[in-house]
């Protein structure tokens, strides 16, 4: 099932089911709890993120030829960073560089992220896909002053700025993607392909991630696992590339979509 959130005319925050014809169908109940599809067509006044996150966990390096790129080892454990509720973007809304506390050099990041369903312990990786409502598409953006020399040794405060986690275009149930770790990914900046892999490459599959995240932790109902980008960021690149107001950049995933924001300067 391909699920949307949105608001309605009257002002309304719903989730809807997206039928092949391009309509889509009110969805009555809780999507962490018993839900159904109903027959009513719905009317979008604006598409939103498919979730508000309950937590936004971040996974650095976790691809190889990223890894590779940036000259870091390949780590033993993965790399766990935070993102902040105000970092969530809608699809076709903007990326916004800051001003006030400036960075001159924020950079994309294409990204399958994972949708958490059910409260999740302990989980083993092999009942690990059990626990996932869904997949989506994300854009990690990452002001890399910030976080490599502003945020005294660890990556939060450049990953969390405002509008640094575009979600969507939709939300995939797990049934449609039996395996997340063979999806084609891509970012294009203006109509450019900047990355352009698969999510095969990852260093800790899905699985893996959710079985460490949850050991000893439990995982709410709506966690969002953004599980890493792969080679071709424009830190990485020579001429290194960075977003600029006026840019338009997208994150284009196998079977999800292609979630697209324009890029603006915070006013000042």
């Amino acid at each position: 099932m391909k699920i949307i959130r949105y608001i309605d005319t009257h002002g309304q925050t719903e989730f809807a089911a997206l039928q092949p014809d391009g309509s889509s169908l009110a969805i009555e109940g809780d999507l962490f709890g018993g839900f159904q599809v109903t027959d009513q067509p719905v009317k979008i006044a604006k598409q939103l993120a498919p979730i508000q996150p309950t937590a936004i966990i971040g996974i650095g390096l976790n691809y190889r030829f990223h890894a590779e790129e940036t000259k870091s080892a390949i780590p033993p454990h993965p790399i766990v960073f935070m993102k902040l509720p105000n970092a969530i973007q809608h699809p076709g809304d903007p990326i916004i560089l800051p001003r006030h506390l400036r960075s001159d050099k924020v950079d994309y990041e294409c990204e399958l992220a994972v949708v958490i369903g059910k409260p999740a312990k302990n989980v083993s990786r092999e009942n690990a896909l059990d626990y996932v409502l869904g997949y989506t598409g994300a854009n990690d953006v990452s002001a890399r002053d910030w976080q490599k020399s502003g945020g005294g040794g660890q990556w939060c405060r450049g990953k969390t700025f405002d509008t640094f986690c575009p979600l969507g275009p939709i939300l995939v149930t797990r049934d449609e993607i039996p395996n997340p770790n063979n999806l084609s990914i891509k970012t294009l900046l203006n109509d450019q392909v900047m990355q352009d892999w698969t999510t095969k490459d990852m260093i800790f599959d899905v699985p893996t991630l959710i079985e460490f995240l949850s050991g000893s932790t439990t995982l709410m109902p709506g966690t969002v696992i953004l599980t890493g980008t792969p080679h071709g960021v424009g830190m990485a690149r020579n001429p290194r590339v960075w977003l600029q107001e006026g840019d338009t950049v997208s994150v284009e995933i196998e079977a999800i979509g292609s979630l697209t924001n324009p890029v603006i300067a915070e006013p000042v």
